[in-house]
């Protein structure tokens, strides 16, 4: 699995025009599955997230994960991630899970990061969705586990 996190003073997602999603200051993570990812793969995926250490500590060195600063998680589902980018100018597909798989993972990752975290909020899978955020530094990092690593 994937996950590009975005450090963000606030984000939100729109959906047919209604807020869907939104958090104050926290991760912005666009999530993706893979063909062959497990909910192992999503869990550790989690667990690296909420632990991974993006915001400042007293001395201005990224030494507080969003679980340390209490931050919000505003977790968008993106196919795209998966994108083979390596050969002409159009992306294959092919890496990304199938739909219903990714829907499952994504659901399962949304469910997981629920009961370890206490601010989560997310878009809405397979929807054409409008995605806002303000990246604080910027701070962008890119995570992934399973089988493409």
């Amino acid at each position: 699995m994937i996950a590009l996190l975005q450090r963000v003073t606030a984000a939100q997602v729109v959906v047919d025009g209604a807020v869907v999603g939104a958090i104050d200051a926290g991760l912005m993570v666009l999530v993706c599955a893979e063909k062959g990812d497990t909910e192992k793969d999503a869990d550790a995926l989690l667990a690296k997230l909420l632990g991974y250490r993006v915001f400042a500590d007293d001395a201005g060195k990224m030494n507080r994960s969003v679980a340390d600063v209490a931050g919000g998680l505003l977790l968008v589902p993106q196919f795209t991630l998966a994108a083979d980018t390596r050969s002409g100018t159009r992306p294959s597909f092919s890496p990304a899970a199938a739909p219903e798989d990714g829907k499952r993972l994504f659901d399962h990752f949304v469910r997981q990061a629920g009961l370890r975290h206490a601010i989560v909020e997310t878009g809405r899978f397979g929807a054409d969705m409008k995605v806002t955020l303000t990246n604080d530094g910027p701070v962008t990092f890119w995570l992934q586990t399973g089988p493409s690593k």
